[in-house]
């Protein structure tokens, strides 16, 4: 069944029974299963490392899609685009393949936007316990500009493969990803992240407009069961944080075992360093989903939205903890040399016309240089990472080659060999193929620029531009 088309719900009186309690007075248990058969609105975050609001606008009224705002997010709108263009996926799009927006329901970018209401997350040390698929993570990215350092986070090996992608077209460089069940972290590294955020693994009951079938094996021993382990994770998350720091704990699920339980439970741990932050001025409108607690509890019927929970803690203390570090004794990167830092930026200064961001660090491993945000270098050792920084280019017997990922990260301060491309042209080439050109010579490397953001990295010869997208990117 299509994601989007209606399909009635069939709910289990059980999980009725226990809601019901908590919907708020202005609605009904009768508008909650109501919008719960109705589809799902498209919805779209810019990603603002690559444009503007503004510019994207513009850009949106050329290709004749209609932007809604959204009341909680300043980047994001839901979307209606024109039947004739529905054939094309929206991740198909040119836009999407140069990382200008990010296909995100509208109700998960409400957690970053309550990280950074009223804190600066620029320069600071973030982790993001749960990150793939990647929709908060590049957004937090985006609020803190690509400063500081962001330690994305994520259990499942298939799932980190859709992570790192996600990092790489959305132009993030200020991440470092992890490998590890989440709980881990407040014994390695306690007491030292200014921010987290932990999108809990829940039952997803909030999903069922477009999962007709997120009831299919609901039972309340397993909503248990989750709860005991999100106990286990939102402890983590507060032991990881700072005194004085603050977090998200958030779910896409409505029931309260799952919810206010668990965040009620972290404040029994920890009695006199916990503290609820009310949420009920986030947006306009807010007071309509906040609780007595000040968390939002956001059903569908209230934005027309996926269902969502949210709540903001600060540590206002710090609190005992059993440091069980786990640090790495082999890491296999070395600053480079005075000598292989003149090279590289030789290369990069013939070729694009760029030095190398101050922001930066050159690393090398083997024959690959690597650029690690600064902030993160005080982590170097303290625990394995999966994947640091940007993999900037490669040496070879010709010479140096700038990878993707560092075509898409950075080419924004390039200043030459770069070529304007059309919708065409980029679809194209994440069809395989290599572009004409009027070239009557051999030009070396290029990157193709949408809108003036990358999108890939071309080998000028002559009458062609050879594309050289990674082969797990041609669809």
């Amino acid at each position: 069944m299509p994601m989007n088309q209606s399909a009635t719900v069939s709910f289990p009186a059980e999980y009725l029974a226990l809601i019901t309690p908590y919907i708020p007075e202005h609605s009904s248990l009768q508008d909650f299963t109501r919008i719960s058969s109705t589809p799902l609105r498209k919805s779209i975050r810019v990603n603002t490392l690559k444009i503007s609001v503004e510019e994207f606008k513009q850009l949106a009224e050329q290709l004749n899609w209609q932007l809604t705002p959204i009341p909680w997010c300043a980047s994001g709108f839901w979307l209606e685009r024109p039947t004739e263009q529905e054939k094309l996926a929206l991740g198909s799009t040119a836009a999407h393949f140069a990382g200008l927006f990010y296909i995100q329901e509208a109700s998960s970018m409400m957690p970053p936007e309550a990280l950074s209401c009223g804190a600066n997350l620029s320069g600071k040390l973030l982790l993001d316990m749960a990150s793939a698929p990647g929709s908060k993570s590049t957004q937090l990215a985006a609020i803190m500009n690509n400063s500081g350092v962001l330690i994305a986070n994520e259990l499942s090996s298939s799932r980190i493969k859709v992570l790192n992608a996600n990092i790489q077209r959305c132009g993030l460089t200020n991440t470092a990803m992890t490998h590890f069940n989440a709980d881990v972290f407040g014994e390695w590294l306690p007491e030292i992240f200014d921010f987290v955020q932990l999108d809990a693994p829940c039952s997803g009951e909030g999903a069922i407009r477009k999962d007709p079938l997120a009831f299919k094996n609901w039972s309340l021993s397993s909503t248990n069961q989750i709860a005991s382990l999100q106990k286990n994770l939102i402890k983590s998350a507060f032991l990881a944080l700072k005194p004085g720091g603050e977090m998200i704990y958030s779910t896409c699920t409505l029931n309260p075992l799952e919810n206010q339980q668990v965040c009620l439970w972290l404040q029994q741990q920890f009695p006199d360093a916990v503290e609820f932050i009310n949420l009920k001025n986030l947006f306009n409108g807010a007071e309509k989903a906040v609780t007595e607690h000040g968390f939002l509890h956001v059903w569908p019927q209230i934005f027309d939205s996926e269902g969502f929970f949210v709540a903001k803690i600060r540590k206002t203390a710090a609190v005992p903890f059993e440091f069980k570090g786990k640090e790495q004794t082999n890491f296999p990167f070395t600053p480079a040399t005075k000598k292989q830092f003149n090279l590289v930026e030789q290369y990069l200064d013939n070729q694009f016309g760029w030095q190398l961001p101050a922001s930066h660090k050159l690393y090398v491993r083997d024959n690959e240089y690597w650029l690690f945000p600064q902030a993160f270098i005080p982590l170097i050792g303290k625990m394995r990472f999966q994947r640091i920084g940007v993999k900037l280019a490669e040496l070879f017997k010709f010479g140096f080659k700038i990878t993707h990922e560092a075509v898409m990260s950075f080419s924004d301060d390039f200043t030459k060999n770069l070529i304007e491309i059309t919708d065409e042209q980029v679809s194209e080439l994440y069809a395989g193929k290599d572009l004409k050109s009027s070239l009557n010579r051999n030009s070396g490397e290029m990157v193709a620029m949408y809108h003036s953001a990358p999108v890939a990295l071309l080998k000028g010869l002559k009458g062609k531009l050879k594309n050289n997208l990674p082969r797990e990117l041609i669809r």
